[in-house]
C-alpha cells in the first residue's frame, strides 16, 4: 500500500523549496498538483505548481465529491483531488501533499495513518524577511499573511514531524530523512542488510527522530515565543 505524507507550513517558510528539492533525490514520490482558484503568479504554469480553475468549476468539484480535502484561504480555494491517491497506489508510489493546516486535518481524519511533516521558519524576523524577498505580495499581504503564520503554528503539535527551516540544504537532508525513515518503518524488509547500508539507515533514523514531535519542544518554544511577542506588541 502506498504511504501518504502530507507537508506543510505558514506561506514563506520555504516549503515550496523543500519539496522540490527532496522530490529530486528521493525514488517513487507521487506529487499531488493542487486545484485552485486563485490567478496565477509570476511564471507559474497550469498543471506545474497548480490546476487553475474558475469558482464555478472547483464547486463543481466539490459536489461531485472529488476532492480528498479541500479549503477556502484568502478568499480562494485549495483542494487535493482524490484522483492522485488512486494513481499513488496504480503506481506503487508514495504521494506527497503540500497542503495547508486544514487540509491536513482532513487527510489525518480520512487517513490516519499518513505520516504529517510541519516546516517552521527559525523566527517570525525570518519569515517576514523571506516574504519581502519574495517581492510577490503588497504589504497588506504580507502582514496578513503574518497574522495567518501566527495561528498556523500553533497547530504544530498535531503533526508527527517538526522541520525548522533554517539552512535549506541541511533541511533537506532532513526531510529525506524523515521520508526514508518512514519507509522503512513500513517496509522494513526492502532495507539491504549490508554492514555501511545499516549504517545509513541508523544515521537516517537518528536525523529524523531528532524531529519528532516529541523531541522538538525546546527548540519549538523560542520561534513560537517569536510571533506572540510580535503580537502583543502590535496588540
Amino acid at each position: 500500500m502506498s504511504g501518504v505524507f502530507i507537508i506543510s507550513a505558514p506561506s514563506g517558510s520555504g516549503k515550496s523549496t523543500l519539496v522540490n528539492e527532496v522530490r529530486q533525490i528521493v525514488p517513487n514520490l507521487y506529487f499531488s498538483v493542487s486545484y485552485t482558484t486563485r490567478p496565477p503568479r509570476g511564471s507559474e504554469q497550469n498543471g506545474r505548481e497548480y490546476f487553475f480553475v474558475s469558482r464555478a468549476g472547483f464547486e463543481e468539484m466539490i459536489r461531485k465529491d472529488e476532492f480528498l480535502e479541500y479549503a477556502e484561504v484568502f478568499g480562494h480555494y485549495y483542494g487535493t483531488a482524490r484522483r492522485f491517491l488512486r494513481e499513488a497506489e496504480e503506481t506503487g508510489r508514495d504521494l506527497l501533499l503540500d497542503i495547508d493546516v486544514q487540509g491536513a486535518e482532513q487527510i489525518k481524519k480520512k487517513i490516519p495513518q499518513a505520516v504529517s511533516i510541519f516546516i517552521l521558519p527559525p523566527n517570525r524576523g525570518e519569515l517576514e524577511k523571506r516574504l519581502r524577498n519574495r517581492s510577490l505580495d503588497a504589504e497588506e499581504v504580507i502582514q496578513r499573511r503574518l497574522v495567518t503564520a501566527s495561528r498556523e503554528i500553533e497547530n504544530y503539535s498535531k503533526y508527527d514531524y517538526i522541520l525548522v527551516n533554517n539552512l535549506v540544504e541541511e533541511s533537506v537532508a532532513t526531510l529525506k530523512a524523515i521520508l526514508l525513515a518512514e519507509r522503512h518503518k513500513r517496509s522494513p524488509d526492502q532495507s539491504s542488510s549490508q554492514n555501511h547500508a545499516a549504517r545509513d539507515d541508523k544515521e537516517i533514523k537518528k536525523k529524523a527522530e531528532a524531529c519528532r514531535l516529541g523531541n522538538v519542544h525546546d527548540r519549538v518554544q523560542p520561534i513560537l515565543a517569536s510571533f506572540r511577542n510580535a503580537a502583543g506588541q502590535s496588540g
